[in-house]
């Protein structure tokens, strides 16, 4: 290669690397035009961005008081309800224990009475019905003996017509 040519190829890429700084400029140029115009539009929201932010302070503020007030009555009734269901607990207890005693009472008082009755059955048994049936044997014994000696005897004439049955 002669010395010609390589300063004819050394003045193209020379060239094109002139050409690509140009182009490389007129990036960044529109990089700095959008850069600005962002810049501008931010610093036109930068006012309402701030007073958006205050008012955001303002209210986190406010509900953090609220927050706190509404944390401690909830502990305060969280605490009260904590004592009434104690208190609800022992008072189901103590009714429990009373209410197992007045049954163990009542089942003693139904027992006694069970065991009483029995005995007034057995008394009555003992003295009224067995000599009600004691009597009623008796008075069968004496309608029976009446009704055989007032009968009087059969008549003979019968008692044949009786036996011819039979045969």
């Amino acid at each position: 290669m002669d010395q010609q040519t390589l300063l004819t190829v050394m003045t193209v890429f020379v060239c094109v690397a002139a050409a690509a700084l140009l182009i490389q400029a007129g990036f960044l140029f529109g990089i700095y035009k959008a850069a600005r115009g962002m810049q501008q539009n931010t610093q036109r929201l930068m006012p309402k961005i701030e007073s958006l932010l205050e008012t955001s302070r303002q209210t986190i503020e406010d509900s953090r008081k609220q927050i706190a007030d509404i944390t401690s009555k909830t502990s305060e009734i969280l605490e009260t309800t904590r004592k009434q269901v104690n208190r609800v607990d022992a008072l189901l207890e103590d009714a429990a224990a009373r209410a197992r005693v007045q049954l163990d009472r009542a089942e003693m008082v139904l027992d006694d009475a069970m065991i009483r009755a029995q005995r007034t059955m057995a008394m009555v048994e003992g003295g009224v019905v067995k000599p009600l049936l004691q009597i009623q044997g008796v008075a069968a014994g004496i309608k029976t003996a009446l009704t055989f000696l007032l009968r009087g005897r059969p008549d003979p004439a019968q008692a044949h017509a009786d036996e011819e049955m039979f045969i």
